[in-house]
């Protein structure tokens, strides 16, 4: 990697960007779980009208069901209970997610806090911020956009193997 034009400064503004990027993921992240969570909600409670009308006395029911539905509801009341389970572990893997995008992005701004006060010269910083991303796997939480781990990384390899 070429750091003859680079400045502390820019590293630092890099590590902000960086930041930014991974808050918009939480802001997105945090949107799409609200909103799973509010599905979730809306179908526990067809599911629990459900299951009320369904504990409902025969003699109640302006219905009376046939020897087979009694089973087929039990039967829909488990898929729709496996179906809330699975959407409760995608809304938990999905906050988990959120929270880790988070903590990179406060890691980034402190980072960045910390180069804006340094006196390091700038290998040292670029040194700094390669390790910093390689302890966090920073690379996998940027699908479009690179990292200065990976600039560093293609400028050791120029045939890129």
């Amino acid at each position: 990697m070429n750091d003859d034009s680079l400045t502390v400064q820019e590293l630092a503004d890099y590590c902000r960007t960086q930041a930014r990027f991974l808050w918009g993921r939480v802001e997105t992240l945090t949107e799409e779980t609200e909103t799973l969570l509010d599905e979730l909600d809306d179908e526990l409670t067809d599911l629990q009208d459900s299951v009320a009308a369904h504990e409902r006395p025969v003699a109640e029911s302006a219905d009376t069901p046939s020897p087979t539905a009694p089973d087929q509801s039990v039967a829909d009341l488990e898929a729709r209970e496996r179906d809330l389970e699975e959407k409760q572990a995608l809304a938990e893997a999905k906050r988990a997610r959120r929270d880790a995008f988070e903590d990179l992005a406060t890691a980034y701004a402190d980072l960045a806090d910390d180069l804006d006060a340094t006196r390091e010269d700038i290998q040292a910083v670029l040194t700094r911020i390669a390790e910093f991303e390689r302890d966090r796997d920073a690379p996998a939480y940027f699908e479009e956009r690179g990292t200065v781990l990976e600039a560093i990384a293609d400028s050791d390899d120029p045939d890129g193997e």
